[in-house]
């Protein structure tokens, strides 16, 4: 899982570094949302439930919340790029996700993994694994915390 953190950081560097050259390149900035989509709902689904119900309620709770945070910019970053906003306003968006993303996961990889390591079954890891590299997110699914975010606005 700290795998994909960086490869979700590092494409959307990459989309950063195509609007510092001019170029939209809308489908790399997509893709990269879908993989972040994919990783906060394999979380949620699968390796927070097991934490959680083994003591671990406030960090599960704090990684939730900040999935909601994640949720609403790429909500955002998504309708900046739909409505064809300026290149410079796309970077700040992209900036500002990639800042919450640093301390997300610097959280995460030092609390919640090596947690996960230990407490999670083997079952549960491989299919993990599994759902990672083919898995797709069902149709309309938004995290717990963008959920809330939604009914309260």
């Amino acid at each position: 899982m700290a795998r994909e953190h960086h490869e979700i950081d590092r494409r959307i560097g990459d989309f950063i570094d195509g609007l510092d050259s001019g170029c939209v390149q809308h489908a790399m900035l997509v893709e990269a949302l879908e993989i972040l989509r994919r990783h906060i709902y394999i979380e949620e689904v699968f390796v927070f439930p097991p934490l959680r119900a083994g003591g671990a309620v406030m960090p599960i709770f704090v990684m939730m919340r900040e999935h909601g945070q994640l949720w609403h910019t790429m909500d955002a970053l998504v309708d900046l790029l739909d409505r064809g906003k300026s290149p410079a306003a796309l970077r700040n968006i992209c900036l500002q996700l990639l800042d919450q993303l640093h301390r997300h996961n610097s959280k995460e990889e030092a609390i919640i993994y090596p947690t996960a390591e230990t407490v999670l079954p083997l079952h549960l890891g491989a299919e993990v694994d599994r759902f990672a590299g083919h898995g797709q997110v069902p149709a309309g699914w938004v995290c717990q915390h963008a959920r809330q975010w939604i009914i309260r606005t």
